[in-house]
């Protein structure tokens, strides 16, 4: 199974990533602590009946191309973002990894219409930056996840999740309300969801403020830990090279 390790930007912390796992690999002292991601418990929530006919409308072979041609456009959607953050222009010919693969390409015009519309929203808004792309701890629950963007508008602190798909399911919900009652964010006032190149309305764009799902991820953790008792992230080496030659 192929192990995806990723040094994120604070504290030295690396995200283990495998086909169906995401740990956070948390340095504690002496010691490193395994943190599950709170994407992957907010997972464990109950779909809901809107997903189920989606699913099967589109079928699983469909709905699983979809979800990750998603995964892959909101990465590169967040590649140019952060740039955008930082400061710096983005320009269409700019290239970004594509998750999958690892190969550098430029952005499809669906991709590119995301970031415009991530453009939209910003100056329109006129959001005051506090962090971005940060990793977050609970150490009292035990997970850990990647904060989007953690902003003042209007006097008020938000953390703000994007979407760059035209759903919102109960699962992004928890994993933001997760992210508020993080370790440090106990300033968070509120929470919403920020989808990008939402084609039903002019804007292209609609910000949503979520409740506070708190006590829903924690039912979702306890499925969790039921369901993945001694859990550790899979370590296993394979060959790089393969050959029939003697």
């Amino acid at each position: 199974m192929k192990i995806e390790k990723r040094i994120t930007k604070k504290d030295n912390i690396v995200q283990i990533t495998t086909l169906d796992e995401r740990w956070y690999e948390c340095p504690d002292k002496k010691e490193v602590i395994y943190r599950p991601s709170s994407s992957w418990i907010a997972g464990y929530y109950p779909k809901g009946i809107a997903f189920y006919k989606w699913l099967a409308e589109k079928g699983w072979d469909e709905s699983q191309a979809l979800k990750n041609a998603a995964g892959n456009r909101g990465s590169k959607v967040h590649q140019a973002i952060e740039i955008l953050m930082n400061g710096n222009t983005v320009h269409m010919s700019d290239q970004f990894t594509n998750h999958e693969t690892g190969l550098m390409e430029e952005t499809s015009v669906e991709e590119w219409e995301c970031i415009m519309s991530f453009v939209e929203w910003f100056k329109e808004t006129k959001p005051e930056i506090i962090a971005f792309e940060q990793v977050i701890e609970n150490k009292e629950v035990n997970y850990a996840g990647t904060m989007d963007f953690k902003c003042k508008i209007d006097g008020e602190v938000w953390i703000i999740d994007f979407k760059t798909s035209a759903y919102i399911w109960a699962e992004h919900k928890l994993q933001l309300s997760s992210y508020k009652h993080a370790d440090g964010n106990e300033d968070v006032v509120k929470q919403g969801i920020l989808q990008l190149n939402y084609k039903l309305n002019k804007k292209r764009f609609k910000f949503t403020e979520i409740d506070d799902k708190f006590d829903l991820f924690l039912s979702a953790y306890k499925i969790w830990e039921e369901e993945n008792k001694d859990v550790q992230p899979k370590q296993k080496d394979y060959p790089t090279e393969l050959s029939i030659k003697e």
